[in-house]
């Protein structure tokens, strides 16, 4: 690491902390030619490799905003919505890749996303997983519902007085004959 002071090619680390939520690292240097100190952050690039091919940093904030809209008009905070950014990133990083496809984190958002609300989940993956028909969500909302029977469910979101939980009453089931 280069001195910024007087450009010497050499630094000694004094100080090393992890910030930003544990995704870069903090470093406190010394330059052994002039003794003056600096600081320098590091963080291990992730890029995103999108359909067109395209290569772009990964952004929390690009996460976030996509589940925003999911969840516009739910109760979810802003609090947890900076949650869940910080979960998928964390589970991104775990993979231990540098390039990763937007398939990859879109699977990464779909386990948070289920914890914190079932309908913005719903929504979510009815754009992620391009639903283009009726059975498509009956088949989603029944996998949500058998989730939440055997108790695999995160219950977030309370099935009560018969009815689902998006709210709606469910279909009757045919009597066995």
């Amino acid at each position: 690491m280069h001195c910024p002071f007087c450009r010497h090619p050499d630094s000694r680390v004094v100080d090393s902390r992890t910030t930003d939520d544990g995704c870069s690292i903090r470093r406190r240097r010394q330059c052994p030619d002039c003794s003056r100190r600096f600081t320098t952050v590091e963080t291990a690039s992730l890029m995103v490799i999108k359909r067109s091919g395209v290569t772009e940093p990964f952004s929390r904030t690009k996460v976030i905003s996509g589940v925003r809209k999911a969840c516009q008009g739910r109760p979810v905070t802003e609090d947890a919505l900076a949650q869940l950014g910080q979960r998928v990133e964390e589970a991104v990083r775990a993979t231990g890749s540098a390039e990763l496809s937007t398939h990859d984190v879109g699977l990464a958002i779909l386990g948070p996303l289920k914890d914190l609300d079932l309908v913005a989940y719903l929504r979510f993956a009815s754009v992620y997983q391009a639903f283009d028909s009726l059975e498509d969500f009956e088949a989603a909302v029944a996998e949500l519902r058998a989730g939440l029977d055997d108790g695999t469910g995160d219950g977030s979101v309370p099935v009560a007085a018969g009815r689902a939980a998006d709210g709606a009453v469910p279909a009757p089931t045919p009597a066995a004959d």
